[in-house]
């Protein structure tokens, strides 16, 4: 764990930089220590090039409720106990907070919108929720506050994303795994991203790693977003990104094997075979599965891999919860 050591003086101005930058780590604490706050943040090369003094230093985590649940504070003062248990859990994309509302609530938009604004002051837009649609999951938005757009640009990991919700389907909760595996990959490595979107994947490993990824996209409307968010990260980026425009199931069988292969594959999709078919040495492979089927998704993995004549070790990961008893995993696939 890294934090960055400033004095009392510009920890407000530091950590106001550091969240602008995407580079500040809200799931843990700072700490004072005499004349000097230590703020938790990315472990990030940025850092030093701003520079930063930076240290390894173990800070105190957040209670989640503190992570996610600010909102419900600050509007503990205008609804009643039974309505707080309604509120839902929403996300911020650049300067877009994106909320669902129950109908219970319906009648609190104004004091929603109030609190989201009082939580994050920075946000212009507040969009409503509402149902997936098409095979690019797509959701529906509604705009109930702030400039009528749902485009923005979002930071996270030392990247910026251009965001377009109505055409292209991005989600800012998988920060921390995109993290996770450009901390996991090596320099060097050939790594196939099917499914790719915009790029967030390909993106912050690139700029961690000197890598050559290639990325496939069906969505048109995501591969332009995709284009445009290289460019924009030309000068960040340690490793390089080939994007391709077209179908998965077509593209992946013409492309050679790559070292590590990333799926985060959509809900309703099988690309298992495929996309182990296409791995000399790592697969991650996304899906959405009941708590009572784990092992049996595992187990599924092995047989496939031994199907093809190998042998590997399966570890699942819960990365976020999707509906009640059903998890959005990630499987890490070491091929022997």
């Amino acid at each position: 764990m890294s934090a960055i050591k400033v004095k009392k003086s510009e920890a407000e101005r530091a950590k106001r930089e550091l969240k602008r930058l995407g580079l500040y780590d809200g799931r843990r604490r700072p700490q004072v220590e005499g004349d000097f706050v230590f703020l938790p943040v990315l472990n990030d090369p940025m850092l030093r090039e701003l520079g930063y003094d930076v240290v390894p230093v173990e800070l105190p985590m957040r209670p989640e409720r503190q992570i996610y649940k600010n909102l419900e504070s600050v509007l503990a003062e205008r609804l009643t106990p039974g309505e707080l248990q309604h509120l839902r859990r929403y996300d911020v994309v650049g300067d877009i907070a994106v909320i669902q509302i129950p109908p219970e609530l319906e009648h609190r938009v104004d004091d929603i919108v109030w609190g989201l604004r009082r939580v994050h002051p920075f946000i212009r837009v507040v969009a409503k929720k509402g149902f997936h649609e098409g095979a690019f999951r797509i959701r529906e938005y509604s705009i109930i506050w702030g400039e009528k757009r749902l485009t923005t640009v979002h930071k996270e990991n030392g990247v910026e994303l251009r965001v377009d919700l109505s055409k292209a389907f991005f989600n800012p909760r998988m920060k921390g795994e995109r993290y996770r595996l450009a901390q996991l990959v090596k320099d060097g490595e050939r790594i196939l991203i099917p499914f790719a979107g915009l790029l967030p994947y390909a993106l912050v490993i690139a700029r961690y790693k000197n890598v050559k990824i290639t990325a496939v996209e069906l969505n048109e409307e995501a591969y332009r977003l995709g284009l445009e968010n290289v460019e924009l990260n030309r000068k960040r980026l340690r490793g390089e990104i080939e994007f391709i425009h077209g179908d998965v199931f077509e593209v992946l069988p013409e492309l050679p094997y790559y070292d590590r292969v990333i799926s985060p594959t959509p809900r309703g999709v099988d690309a298992l075979a495929l996309t182990l078919s296409k791995a000399k040495k790592c697969l991650h492979y996304y899906n959405f599965v009941h708590e009572s089927r784990i092992a049996e998704f595992k187990n599924c993995i092995i047989n496939e891999c031994r199907r093809t004549g190998r042998e590997c070790t399966v570890r699942v990961k819960k990365v976020s919860d999707f509906k009640p008893h059903v998890f959005k995993v990630c499987a890490d696939v070491s091929i022997l």
